[in-house]
């Protein structure tokens, strides 16, 4: 059984087409997307009789064509961000934080509800299988929608049960700087983990998709940051970041593979007793999709190999 496994891909719709061909690029018998799915960044484009104007990429856009439009708009979703369209006096009353939330959630589910509609064509109307999790970055709101898709499974808190093999996923991490959705106090995460890992038939044949990385290993090294959270040496000071929860719970129940994203820039494979721990890494400004492919023998309970790609 051959999995393609990718994450923290950010509202990027190029990484998201690239994710659900590869299945048959790779000829994988599934695809799992590990956490932080969705974007950050909202982009208002104002409507005006006969014309668009728009801020990006640090210019002042007008676009006169719904051509026009319609192109600069794709390359906004390329690059993980959301187009929102709007009248001028809709963009006025955007004054409060919650005003500014409301509207990005809007047009954060807009856009996950384009991509599931993407789904159904791409993944033969889930014939081919696709497992999604949240990440600490994703709202709560996209849970109910992803659960809720026709042609691809929610997995946060599941035993999924992969051909004789069990995946369980957290998209919870430890505590981050910047106060993220899911995260999560060491102590807590070992609780979740141990909750979700219980329902688990067979450990031999356990895979983690945890979105936090084991605490050192190499899959979790991020630029330091200094008391203003700006990066040491401009991001050449380097330190783990990871999960001591994670790492623990890898080195009691000893899966055969555990998949992680969460640190973009540690992407590598690391042996943790039996367990092969994987990072692919995340290059999704660029839109690059970064992914691991991840060949499993049902009989032999085991990963017989496994390669880092791009595409």
């Amino acid at each position: 059984m051959k999995i393609f496994f990718a994450t923290d891909i950010h509202g990027s719709e190029i990484c998201w087409r690239k994710f659900l061909n590869a299945a048959a690029f790779y000829k994988a018998d599934m695809v799992v997307l590990g956490g932080d799915v969705t974007g950050k960044v909202m982009v208002p484009v104002l409507a005006y009789p006969g014309h668009w104007e728009l801020s990006h990429g640090g210019q002042r856009i007008r676009v006169e064509t719904r051509q026009e439009l319609e192109d600069i708009m794709r390359k906004i979703r390329d690059r993980g961000s959301y187009p929102a369209i709007m009248a001028p006096d809709e963009l006025d009353e955007l004054k409060t934080e919650d005003a500014i939330d409301r509207r990005f959630a809007k047009e954060m589910m807009h856009g996950l509800d384009r991509w599931l509609d993407m789904a159904d064509t791409k993944l033969n109307h889930g014939k081919v299988p696709c497992i999604l999790n949240g990440g600490n970055d994703d709202i709560w709101e996209i849970d109910s929608i992803i659960e809720h898709a026709p042609s691809v499974e929610f997995a946060e808190s599941k035993v999924l049960d992969l051909g004789g093999f069990y995946l369980v996923s957290m998209g919870w991490t430890n505590p981050t700087p910047w106060n993220t959705f899911r995260e999560a106090p060491e102590d807590v995460l070992r609780g979740k983990i141990d909750s979700i890992v219980s329902g688990i038939p067979d450990m031999g044949r356990a895979i983690f998709n945890f979105h936090a990385p084991p605490y050192n290993t190499g899959l979790d090294e991020a630029p330091a940051l200094d008391d203003n959270m700006r990066p040491i040496h401009g991001g050449a000071v380097m330190k783990p970041v990871g999960s001591v929860a994670v790492r623990e719970a890898i080195q009691h129940y000893q899966p055969i593979l555990s998949v992680h994203g969460h640190i973009h820039e540690s992407r590598g494979v690391t042996k943790l007793g039996r367990t092969m721990a994987v990072n692919p890494g995340s290059s999704y400004t660029d839109g690059v999709l970064q992914g691991a492919i991840l060949d499993l023998n049902p009989k032999k309970g085991k990963v017989t190999t496994h390669q880092l790609v791009n595409g």
